[in-house]
């Protein structure tokens, strides 16, 4: 069964993705260890308190491992399970698809997407940049297909990169005409590239994503801006004032100080590309939420990304109103 449709008292005995693990001390000095297990519907906490050092070797971050136990909902702590052993996943045991979350949208179809969204690109030095960039036969392709968005948040799986730079980019592209003003072609590479520094600073690992020492050193939009500023000096007469256009929306696009931007959005592009990233981070998160929802709940917990709980209870509703009706 996936944790999501767990109810409190079920015995489990089944594969699940060690997603975090912390060592912490007893009152007595000893250690125990507190664990997040996994699957592709969410994750619930279990505690190690004896025998800390014969298990440690099987919880390993990003790694399956065969759980035997009991869910239970604590009335203060919440979903939690209480351990009755370890032991390894066995080969043929699992589905490694089941345990790690993955895109809502098919793969193939966000690639297709993508291509044709960037043949609609006119301004050739635009084009030629974001071909150098993204191009199927370019080695950074493959990476950026299958890199994950975040480690948390939004889109935190493979593919998580792709799905939320295609949708962030379709949005900048569809208001791009109903504004005025808004070089639409500046504003949609910009948005295909905003966070391509991410492919530096974060592992692509589906089971165990963190920050690398890139990531943690730099930061994604340091290590973003210097990735699309050299390869704009590696091409011929690439006009300054359009290279410092791109290089502004990868530099602005978390939108204040405090997020991490060391400038504000200044133009209109950049000012769009930044509205439409925050939009499509927090519209993740509901796509996150959802995919965890326990059967027959209308809220999800707490959520740091949406600063409170996301409300679902109307969907079905929404989605097939005669049966509601009837």
């Amino acid at each position: 069964m996936l944790i999501r449709e767990l109810i409190d008292g079920a015995e489990i005995d089944q594969v699940l993705l060690v997603r975090e693990l912390e060592t912490r001390l007893k009152r007595d000095g000893s250690e125990y260890l507190r664990v997040s297990f996994g699957d592709r519907s969410g994750q619930v906490a279990a505690m190690v308190w004896d025998a800390v050092r014969d298990v440690q070797p099987l919880l390993v971050a990003g790694e399956p491992v065969r759980v035997l136990g009991r869910y239970s909902v604590h009335p203060r702590y919440g979903p939690q399970l209480n351990l009755r052993s370890l032991s390894p996943a066995e080969p043929g045991s699992f589905e490694i698809d089941e345990l790690t979350h993955g895109p809502v949208r098919d793969v193939v179809q966000m690639e297709a997407d993508l291509r044709g969204l960037i043949a609609t690109i006119q301004n050739p030095h635009v084009r030629q940049l974001v071909d150098r960039l993204l191009g199927e036969q370019t080695p950074l392709w493959q990476l950026y297909r299958v890199a994950p968005a975040a480690k948390f948040y939004h889109q935190a799986y493979r593919h998580g990169l792709l799905e939320h730079s295609l949708s962030v980019a379709q949005a900048v592209s569809a208001m791009s005409s109903t504004f005025p003003g808004i070089d639409r072609d500046v504003a949609v590479a910009g948005a295909l590239l905003h966070d391509i520094g991410k492919l530096e600073a974060y592992t692509t690992d589906p089971t165990s994503i963190d920050l690398t020492d890139a990531g943690r050193l730099q930061g994604e939009i340091a290590l973003g801006y210097y990735r699309v500023r050299r390869e704009i000096e590696q091409l011929e007469d690439f006009p300054p004032a359009l290279a410092q256009a791109l290089t502004h929306i990868v530099l602005s696009h978390h939108g204040t100080l405090e997020h991490g931007s060391p400038v504000l959005p200044c133009t209109r592009e950049a000012t769009l590309v930044h509205m439409a990233d925050n939009l499509g981070g927090r519209l993740g998160s509901f796509d996150r939420l959802e995919q965890e929802l326990r059967q027959g709940e209308s809220w999800s917990g707490f959520d740091r990304a949406l600063g409170g709980g996301a409300f679902f209870g109307e969907r079905e509703a929404i989605q097939d109103p005669q049966r509601q009706a009837a």
